[in-house]
């Protein structure tokens, strides 16, 4: 039988929910159990893959190509979980679903209300992650306890809960207990608070897991046990970690959070496997080289904006014992000058949507192109370079992408010819999984160590096929293609260090066990890059 978690969490938001959650998840895996996550978004968004990431941070996608929440990255990296369209449900999917199953008729002349019909919706999208050989599904609600539209969630967690039966649903709420400097103590006041909004609606929290900054003392842990209703050793400390959030699975397993949550499942305590985990901590911890990168682009003042880049360029350092150094630089401030990326060992030129900043990527290109400093290009990035190379060695000077000018008379990047003249921002995306043929030789072949792979895509604009013998006469190697042949995949300089452009995006197949080559690569050059 399955069993479930909830993870709620109280006071602030950015606590690290999507962080506990998957060193959890990694932490039971290593117990040998079968684990499969979701995660529950409140706003009204059917998913983000419309919003802005300085709204919601940076957008993943799963290899169904499902338009997901970034906290999914994190189960699928920590925990090795497989996540896809059963993994992320917005309110507004929730209530589109709701609707239109009314539209059909078939609530047969019901009136449909919050209860039952969509907290029944949301029980029915969190029995969907319990397939066949899955042990523990576990559930992450966003939002803050309190917050109006997470209600109909936690309603339904309230029912789901009671309808499983004891020992089959457990809830950990993950909240906050602040250091006052001013008075030199911890307060434990807006935790009891969280907790009694949870009671309020008839949810009383199994486990307690309290974020801090430091050490909680053990008068701390009673009265957050007395007040809040949760045994005291359900009190779980979880303090600010030192160096990295790899060490989070670390710290709760020294709690003894993983053994505690699977007697409140009552499931046999098997022996855990944690020697991998703690082989690549001590790389973590112990780098024996320092470089580093630029990470060219729009959304610089958010780094969750990339923050599946951030974590493959870490999965590189571990895999080459290096501390990885990546600084967000704003495009539009290297459109006239480029020359501060000569402090950079490497340059990664990322993906995203609109024109501005575009022509300080194309700059960054070209200095990173004609310096010979390494260089990698994703989705838009890639788009970025035909276009660069198109410019300055093909000599079209206007050419450019139809996304940010229509008229231009060298469409070097445009819309497949099944898409021209469709509006929809979504509707014609390449989204998920498909396959690449990497050419015989080439750079990309050599890096993947394969001829046949399958990445993630996010896109809807492509290399213009009609451009293709132009671009590769003038040394534009094409470095893969699906298989048919007919899109451009990947491009690349022969004669450079390090210059890879890919359509697809590698960050969301990155893991810490098992680091993206395209990553490696980069840190690779850019540390012979740093010897000269």
């Amino acid at each position: 039988m399955t069993k479930f978690i909830f993870i709620t969490g109280g006071v602030v938001s950015g606590l690290g929910k999507g962080i506990t959650s998957a060193s959890l998840a990694y932490l039971l895996k290593s117990h040998g159990y079968n684990i499969a996550m979701q995660k529950f978004d409140p706003y009204l968004n059917v998913d983000p893959g419309t919003m802005s990431p300085y709204q919601h941070g940076e957008v993943y996608v799963t290899d169904d190509g499902t338009e997901t929440d970034l906290d999914l990255g994190h189960y699928e990296r920590f925990a090795g979980v497989r996540c896809d369209r059963h993994s992320n449900y917005t309110s507004g999917k929730i209530y589109s679903s709701v609707i239109a199953r009314e539209r059909e008729g078939a609530y047969l002349g019901a009136t449909v209300q919050m209860i039952p019909h969509i907290t029944d919706e949301i029980k029915q999208a969190i029995r969907s992650a319990a397939k066949p050989g899955i042990d523990i599904v576990m559930t992450e609600i966003g939002g803050t306890a309190g917050d109006i539209e997470s209600l109909p969630f936690l309603e339904a967690v309230r029912q789901f809960k009671n309808e499983a039966g004891l020992g089959n649903a457990i809830v950990i709420h993950l909240t906050l207990v602040p250091y006052i400097k001013s008075v030199g103590e911890m307060k434990t006041k807006p935790s009891q608070q969280s907790v009694s909004i949870l009671h309020n609606i008839g949810i009383f929290p199994d486990m307690l897991v309290c974020r801090t900054e430091m050490a909680m003392a053990d008068e701390q842990r009673r009265k957050l046990s007395l007040f809040c209703n949760v045994p005291d050793e359900m009190v779980i400390e979880e303090c600010d970690v030192q160096h990295s959030i790899y060490e989070v699975p670390q710290e709760l397993a020294d709690r003894g959070m993983d053994v505690k949550v699977l007697e409140l499942l009552r499931l046999p305590l098997t022996e855990s496997h944690l020697d991998d985990w703690h082989e690549l901590l001590d790389r973590v911890l112990h780098p024996e080289k320092t470089c580093r990168i630029a990470l060219v682009g729009k959304y610089a003042g958010l780094r969750d904006a990339y923050k599946s880049i951030f974590e493959s360029f870490a999965h590189a350092g571990i895999a080459l014992r290096t501390k990885v150094i990546c600084d967000m630089v704003e495009a539009e401030e290297l459109e006239n000058d480029c020359s501060r990326l000569d402090s950079y060992d490497g340059v990664l030129v990322p993906g995203g949507f609109g024109a501005r900043g575009i022509e300080g990527k194309v700059a960054t290109l070209q200095y990173a192109r004609e310096k010979g400093i390494p260089c990698l290009g994703i989705c838009l990035g890639l788009q970025c370079m035909v276009i660069e190379y198109a410019r300055h060695v093909l000599g079209y000077k206007d050419a450019n992408s139809t996304e940010f000018d229509e008229k231009t008379s060298h469409p070097v990047i445009d819309l497949m010819p099944d898409q021209r003249g469709v509006s929809s921002k979504g509707g014609t995306m390449r989204l998920g999984a498909y396959p690449c043929r990497l050419v015989d030789g080439s750079r990309a072949a050599e890096l993947y160590g394969e001829k046949d792979i399958s990445e993630r895509h996010r896109h809807r604009f492509e290399f213009n096929n009609d451009y293709r013998k132009q671009l590769i006469s003038a040394g534009l190697q094409i470095g893969g293609t699906s298989p048919d042949d007919t899109l451009v995949e990947m491009v690349e300089l022969p004669n450079h260090p390090f210059y890879v452009g890919c359509q697809f995006h590698p960050e969301f197949k990155s893991r810490p066990f098992s680091p993206h080559p395209l990553f490696v690569g980069l840190v690779q050059a850019a540390l012979k890059h740093q010897e000269k």
